[in-house]
């Protein structure tokens, strides 16, 4: 089990998790500074100049996490992580995977006051220098930002005026308790080229529907993974029915094959997307969500879509609106239409 411990620079998460060693049997201290430090010293100055913070590096969110799943074969956990997580999208992709490796996780948020939080940080820069207190403060207005989706998940802590085994207790007891727990419903890692079915569904405004995963970040289309010996329709039609609570009924319609080369460390395979047809308003009204697979929908513009789907799925959706115009389905190796037929006009 992962033990989350989040929080501003200066709520006390450190300190909270030397103290919460002692009062779970089995834990050791995982810190992720530690991956950090490591990237630092490997990486190009040019490539680490690119960005500000060591979570924006994909290598170190996979790596705390394969760290995390490598700690756990040599010792019984939990591993107690003390790491401050304010974007939804690193925690989205990290604790998706961690539950793809069946790990897991219990949230927590150790809140302070921000006239608190100031003073702390300040005492710390003594110690630590004027720059460090600056960067501190600096990520004050993200944490503010970032506390309305922390709060609805994790379970909180308000460490204004606790001592540091104080607040251990407090978050012994909550595990104890079982609050925090991260429900995240998600399928092992592939191990193999996968097969994946999508299906798009129109409003009366042709605009097109988008989830919002749990356990990745950015917005899908409704689908997923093609089972053995499944069909890539009635897969189609399944998952709608399994995250959106919608029966389709009829064949959908094939839109676009695209063949997604692999990509280390994923491994691409086919990625199918089939037209669901037209959803009328009491339709996308009665949508029901699974809270541990999806937390919202919506309908978007082409152009709203940009904002919100990943470069590849983007190009698949394109790709497949403009088959829909077309009248006939489109092959795409890597999101680009192949052959003669298939030309973009």
């Amino acid at each position: 089990m992962i033990v989350w411990l989040n929080g501003a620079f200066g709520a006390g998460k450190t300190t909270a998790a030397y103290e919460l060693l002692d009062l779970l049997p089995g834990s050791t201290l995982f810190d992720p500074e530690v991956i950090g430090a490591g990237l630092r010293g490997m990486l190009p100055k040019e490539h680490l100049g690119r960005i500000s913070d060591i979570q924006e590096l994909r290598s170190w969110r996979r790596l705390v996490v394969d760290t995390a799943a490598a700690l756990l074969t040599e010792i019984p956990g939990p591993l107690i992580t003390p790491m401050t997580l304010l974007r939804r999208e690193y925690r989205d992709e990290m604790f998706g995977a961690f539950a793809a490796r069946r790990i897991p996780v219990r949230h927590l948020l150790l809140h302070a006051e921000e006239t608190a939080l100031r003073e702390r940080i300040a005492a710390r820069a003594t110690t630590d220098g004027a720059s460090t207190r600056a960067w501190c403060l600096g990520h004050l207005p993200p944490y503010q930002a970032a506390l309305p989706w922390i709060t609805a998940e994790a379970h909180t802590v308000n460490t204004t005026y606790l001592t540091p085994r104080r607040t251990a207790e407090r978050l012994a007891e909550a595990i104890r308790a079982g609050e925090g727990a991260v429900d995240i419903v998600q399928t092992p890692e592939p191990k193999a080229e996968t097969v994946a079915a999508g299906v798009l569904l129109f409003d009366d405004r042709d605009r097109v529907l988008l989830v919002d995963p749990t356990y990745k970040p950015g917005w899908e289309f409704p689908g997923g993974i093609v089972e053995r010996g499944e069909a890539p329709s009635t897969a189609g039609v399944r998952e709608v029915f399994e995250e959106l609570g919608l029966r389709l009924t009829g064949e959908p319609s094939l839109l676009v094959v695209d063949w997604e080369p692999p990509r280390p460390p994923a491994f691409g395979g086919m990625r199918l997307l089939f037209d669901g047809g037209r959803l009328a308003a009491d339709e996308a009204a009665a949508l029901l969500l699974p809270s541990a697979e999806l937390r919202g929908w919506r309908f978007v513009t082409e152009e709203e879509a940009a904002g919100l789907l990943p470069p590849n799925r983007l190009e698949r959706l394109r790709c497949a609106l403009h088959a829909r115009r077309l009248g006939h389905p489109l092959y795409l190796e890597a999101g680009v239409p192949t052959g003669t037929g298939n030309l973009l006009r």
